[in-house]
C-alpha cells in the first residue's frame, strides 16, 4: 500500500477518533454557559483536566502531524475529498460507540 495513503487514512482515523474523544470528555465536562464564561481561568483549568479532552487533543496533534506529511508528499487535489471522509465516518463511528455502551 502507499505510504502516503497510509498517512492519509491515519489523518483520517485521528481525526475521526479526535472529535469523539473530544465531545465525550466536553461532556463530562458539562455544558458551558454564561457563568462559567466568567471565570475562564477556572473553565480552562477543568477543560484541560479533563482527561478525555486532553486524548482529543493529542489525537488531534497526531492526524495534524500526519496530515502535514501527507501535504508535502501529494497533491492537495488528491489528498483533501480523502479527507472528507472524515464527514461520513464520525457519525458512523459515534454511533457505533453508543451502540457498544448500551450493551
Amino acid at each position: 500500500m502507499n505510504p502516503s495513503l497510509v498517512l492519509i487514512l491515519v489523518a483520517i482515523l485521528c481525526g475521526v477518533a479526535g472529535q469523539i474523544t473530544l465531545k465525550m470528555g466536553m461532556t463530562a465536562v458539562g455544558e458551558i454557559g454564561g457563568n462559567a464564561l466568567m471565570q475562564p481561568a477556572h473553565l480552562a483549568l477543568r477543560v484541560l483536566t479533563t482527561p478525555l479532552v486532553m486524548v482529543g487533543l493529542g489525537l488531534y496533534v497526531l492526524g495534524a502531524m500526519a496530515w502535514m506529511t501527507v501535504l508535502s508528499r501529494v497533491a492537495l487535489s488528491f489528498a483533501y475529498p480523502m479527507l472528507a471522509l472524515t464527514y461520513a465516518i464520525t457519525p458512523a463511528a459515534r454511533g457505533w460507540c453508543w451502540a457498544r455502551r448500551s450493551l
